[in-house]
């Protein structure tokens, strides 16, 4: 397997790739924001496509959620794309980080029982 390097507090595990539009009034201040978003903690990288007017985002879904991005992008201007598809990539990308913040402060289980020699955890 592959190890990559990657920024201060990303890990692998939990690293989601996100690709937004961007309305075309929103072009001229989407530097500033690009340049805001590249100091969160937790992003691995972020770039922006002027000829698709594509926002390419990846994060440690555990560190930093897609709604935090967002309103640095509305405190710069600029807007996030209404069509249909995008609306519905946004509200998947939701879907997957609020599962992924879950499923990193559940506590595992199983239901099989220890064998011999090894240590019994105590259920709280």
């Amino acid at each position: 397997m592959k190890h990559e390097e990657h920024r201060l507090g990303v890990s692998e595990v939990n690293l989601v790739v996100r690709h937004l539009k961007i309305e075309a009034n929103s072009v001229d201040t989407v530097p500033a924001a690009v340049e805001e978003i590249d100091k969160v903690y937790g992003l691995d990288s972020v770039s922006f496509d002027k000829q698709t007017l594509v926002l390419n985002l990846a994060y440690d879904a555990t560190r930093t959620c897609l709604d935090g991005i967002e309103a640095l992008l509305s405190k710069h201007g600029v807007e996030v794309s209404h069509d249909w598809w995008t609306r519905f990539k946004e509200g998947y990308y939701r879907f997957v980080d609020e599962n992924i913040q879950d499923n990193a402060k559940a506590e595992p289980w199983s239901c099989h029982e220890f064998t011999s020699g090894q240590p019994q955890r105590k259920r709280k």
